[in-house]
């Protein structure tokens, strides 16, 4: 397949890095083969390390080095100081947003966003109506299947690009409550920033000692890897723009490699896939959202071939 319009994305940070960190691993990503960067904190805002003069000297070095930069926005306001900080960030005139909650897009008056996979945009109306607004580009609902997507691909707007998440754990809820603070029996109020102590999130398991459930501050992500390695050719057919990578603490720039290798250097997805699994943390590999099974499931391969929606 000549794959060379499609791109690949880093999504923003969703753990909580010291402020080197953060720096050292963007001047990795700057020399990587990402096309666009998304940038800022989107959990908690008590994660203060980084100010937003922090992530702008960041994405200058990466627009520097040819980079689409994109700031992101908090998935759950809570406070008069977010919303504060939210308008100041809407107010920037040279990124981007990606608009985490529909509050966001209200605040950007028409200007250009993206929404991320928080927004809940489960039907082609939704993706018309957005676009009304200004929405230039959509992340895919980490719980959509490959029909769900097929389906909003055949009434999707002009001119307006669709994103998935091909690599990472997936986040799938955010509460008031910090489950980290609570898991070290610490109130909200005095967490005392545990969450710097797992740069991968902390595992949750069963009483059957399962891996089940990423805590992450406010956010609950899943405890595997979502990965759509073996599925790049699907993704292709149904005409998705950008394959979103998520960070995680190790082996990114590896990661970032293996799926730019496979497309478009014919690199084998298989022997992709078999590297990849050497290079994730604990938990192993789930697609079964994709695939529209339980989301904890892992296909080896598909039979379906989708081809309402062609190139």
């Amino acid at each position: 397949m000549n794959t060379n319009m499609t791109k690949l994305s880093l999504g923003p940070i969703q753990y909580y890095w010291d402020r080197q960190t953060t720096f050292d691993f963007y001047k990795q990503i700057a020399n990587s083969k990402i096309d666009i960067v998304y940038l800022g904190e989107t959990v908690c805002s008590k994660r203060k390390l980084m100010r937003r003069n922090d992530w702008l000297e960041i994405a200058e070095l990466l627009k520097a080095s040819g980079k689409e930069v994109v700031l992101s926005s908090m998935t759950l306001i809570e406070a008069n100081s977010e919303l504060a900080a939210i308008k100041s960030l809407c107010g920037n005139s040279e990124y981007m947003i990606e608009a985490n909650d529909m509050s966001v897009v209200q605040l950007l008056k028409d200007k250009p966003f993206v929404t991320g996979p928080s927004v809940n945009v489960y039907n082609p109306a939704s993706l018309k109506m957005l676009a009304k607004h200004g929405l230039k580009r959509w992340v895919l609902p980490v719980e959509l299947s490959k029909s769900s997507l097929a389906d909003m691909q055949l009434e999707r707007p002009a001119g307006v690009e669709t994103e998935v998440i091909v690599y990472g754990r997936l986040p799938l809820a955010y509460s008031a409550r910090c489950f980290t603070a609570r898991s070290h029996n610490l109130p909200k109020d005095d967490c005392q920033y545990r969450c710097l102590d797992d740069p991968d999130g902390l595992m949750l398991s069963t009483q059957e000692n399962e891996k089940f459930l990423i805590l992450n501050g406010i956010q609950t992500q899943s405890a595997k890897t979502s990965n759509l390695i073996l599925d790049l050719d699907e993704l292709y057919k149904l005409n998705v723009d950008i394959f979103r990578i998520s960070p995680a603490s190790q082996h990114t720039v590896k990661i970032i490699d293996l799926f730019y290798k496979t497309l478009h250097e014919s690199y084998s997805d298989k022997k992709a896939n078999t590297e990849l699994q050497k290079l994730m943390p604990v938990g192993g590999s789930c697609n079964g959202y994709w695939h529209g099974a339980n989301g904890m499931d892992w296909k080896e391969s598909t039979e379906e071939v989708l081809s309402q929606v062609t190139r």
